[in-house]
Formats: structure tokens, sequence, C-alpha cells
């Protein structure tokens, strides 16, 4: 049976990854080398597609399946013992690492995310009572390839402010919707995106208390006066918010980089126990009938972070 056509997608994949790494510094000294670092990194990337979770699961994987890696690689010596492989992994620049690993990861997507969700999560029993430190980890999801872009590990969740705008500078984000939780509503975060040619809807609550004043005056009026000098949509999900967007008028906005309209979303839980939520998100952009409305970027923000992803 003729397996070229099934492997073609494999090479291409494997050969996608080596030339993103192949820039990747290796500090070793070049006589000592025994195992290539393109091996090394073909090796951990096969294990854990097939469910290793450590380097003890990485090197059985290895010894187990050293036929088929050097159908992609030489693997002239073989494959490192946990320990080596440890080692060698250790001794890797980290922002050189993410560099290449963010790289090969955009081209997997295919075509150009849509909507990338940006958020944090603290990992759950990363901590300890012993006062070791929970892993709180900030994420760029894109929500239709569901593929995590980019991640970076901050102290505390506090510390997301700075770590976005980091984020941000790894990503080709030009042409896609970036949406945050309030934690990133800021201006200069607001400035990055529109800087790299993307849309932005931010999340507002109190911690912009003067914006949020300014939104909840801006809609009660609208609302009294029954819309009359604003565009107001309403669509409706199986989850039940309802959305509205208004075209921006208010002093407040012109120092936020291309804020243009507000978009309020209500959300009603079904059960025994009703609630009715009411969220602001200021966007860049006016409500346009020929794209997605920006409910679903909000629900698909909201996916994000109620749902496990990896990276």
């Amino acid at each position: 049976m003729d397996t070229t056509g099934a492997r073609a997608p494999v090479l291409y994949e494997t050969s996608s990854l080596l030339d993103c790494f192949s820039d990747m510094p290796d500090h070793r000294q070049a006589g000592k080398v025994a195992y290539r670092l393109d091996e090394i990194l073909l090796l951990a990337l096969l294990a854990t597609l097939a469910g290793a979770e450590g380097f003890t699961d990485i090197a059985r994987f290895g010894h187990k399946k050293l036929n088929l890696l050097r159908r992609f690689l030489p693997f002239a010596n073989g494959t490192p013992s946990h320990d080596h492989m440890g080692d060698i992994f250790a001794a890797l620049d980290p922002a050189a690492f993410r560099r290449c690993f963010t790289a090969w990861v955009g081209g997997l997507t295919g075509a150009a995310p849509e909507v990338i969700a940006i958020g944090g999560k603290t990992s759950r029993r990363s901590g300890s009572k012993s006062g070791k430190d929970a892993i709180h980890m900030v994420s760029a999801f894109a929500a239709r390839q569901r593929l995590v872009l980019a991640q970076t590990k901050v102290s505390d969740k506090t510390n997301e402010i700075v770590a976005i705008p980091a984020l941000l500078e790894r990503l080709a984000i030009e042409g896609a919707v970036v949406t945050i939780d309030a934690m990133g509503c800021q201006r200069d975060i607001a400035r990055k995106i529109i800087d790299k040619k993307a849309d932005y809807v931010l999340a507002l609550k109190g911690n912009q208390g003067t914006l949020r004043d300014e939104v909840g005056v801006f809609a009660t009026e609208q609302k009294a006066r029954g819309y009359a000098d604003t565009t107001i949509s309403v669509d409706a999900t199986v989850d039940a918010i309802t959305d509205a967007s208004k075209p921006v008028a208010s002093s407040s906005f012109t120092i936020w980089a291309g804020c243009r309209s507000v978009t309020q979303g209500a959300s009603h839980m079904a059960g025994p126990r009703r609630a009715r939520h009411r969220r602001s998100h200021p966007r860049d952009r006016p409500r346009e009938p020929t794209r997605n409305p920006p409910l679903h970027h909000i629900r698909d923000a909201r996916r994000q972070r109620t749902r496990p992803h990896h990276a």
C-alpha cells in the first residue's frame, strides 16, 4: 500500500517545527554533544502528543519508539535518559524558546485567528499550604481554532497588566479581534492592540471607575430617549445573552485609542437560582451589519475563561 500521501502531512508538520526552531541557540560544547537539539525537540513534541507528562515518560517513549523517530531524524546515538533530557531543557533560553514556539503554533492555525481571547488562569493544586505560590498563566487563545497561541507565567493576577503587552508583542494579530477581561482594560493595552492593526473588545468594571460611570450615564440617557440618536441591535444565543451596541459620544472615550462604541451585555441564568448580570465592553469599531456581532466576540472570551486549555 502506498503511504506517501498519508505521510506527507506528518513530514510537513515535522519540517515546520524544525524550521521554526532552527535558530534556537544551543549553548552546549559542540564536541560533547551526543544528542542534537532538533532531535530532542522532536522527541519531546511527539512524546507529549502521545500523552507523556514528564521527562521520564518522554525518555520511555524515545526508547520504545526509536524506529519511528528515525523516520524523521538520524538519532545516531539513540535517545537520552530523563536526567540528561532535563539538563538539556534547563539550559535552554526561555525567551528564545517562547519566540520559536509561538512562530510554530502560529503556522499551525492555517488561517489568521478571527478572535483572540486573552486571560489569566491559576493552575489548580499548583500551590501549597506550606507557602508555595500557585502557578498563574496568562494565555492568548485562538477561539475558532481552539489553540493556545502563546502564554507566559506571572507571579500573581495583578501582574497580568504587565504581562499582556509583552504577550501581544509576540503575536501576529493583524485583523483579529482581541478580547480581554476587566484586568486588561487599560489604555496602554488598547493602544498596543491598535498599533498592531487589530481590534479590541475589553470588559469594563470598577477598575476604570470614571469610564464605567460615564457608560452607565450614557446608556441610561439613551434608554430614556428611546435610543433616538444611537444604533441599537439585540442578538440572542443559546446561553441567552443579549447585546446592544451604541456609538460613543463622550469626552472620556477620546483618551482610549480607537474607541468608537460601547456594547452592553445582559445574561440570564436559568434554573432555580435565576440571576441577571450586565456587562459593558468598550470597542474600537462601531457595529457593522456585515461582520459578526460583538456578542460573539464576548461569548468566545467567556468560553476561553471557563474551559480548560493547554499549549
